[in-house]
């Protein structure tokens, strides 16, 4: 009589962590950290008039640059917490046609110095 409840109850026991995702919570995932990953403190040096060089050397270089549209570069950062649901961030910085950094926007806001003068 024992011996069946236990062959009863442990395929019902397994079919129900196989059947829901508390056997994949059970598993170990890395977390994934793709493109460039932007601190706030270095969009806050970013200055109204910075060359394409001067912004390189304070963000790195940009995730993308499309065709057609050089004064324009995005800094995508996309990261996947184990589990957890994925997170992107995104930075757009443009230049006008003479190479001068003149607009950042994204999820990152630009400094309330942006149109200071640079030093």
């Amino acid at each position: 009589m024992q011996l069946t409840k236990w062959l009863i109850a442990l395929p019902l026991a397994i079919s129900t962590l196989t059947g829901c995702s508390l056997l994949e919570k059970l598993v170990y995932r890395i977390d994934i950290n793709q493109g460039n990953y932007v601190e706030q403190e270095a969009v806050e040096t970013l200055k109204f008039g910075m060359t394409k060089e001067q912004v390189r050397f304070v963000m790195g270089s940009p995730m993308l640059v499309e065709n057609g549209y050089p004064d324009t570069w995005y800094y995508i950062y996309h990261h996947t917490e184990g589990h957890k649901d994925s997170v992107q961030k995104n930075l757009i910085v443009n230049f006008n046609n003479s190479g001068q950094l003149v607009e950042v926007k994204g999820d990152f806001p630009a400094s309330s110095e942006f149109f200071e003068s640079i030093n």
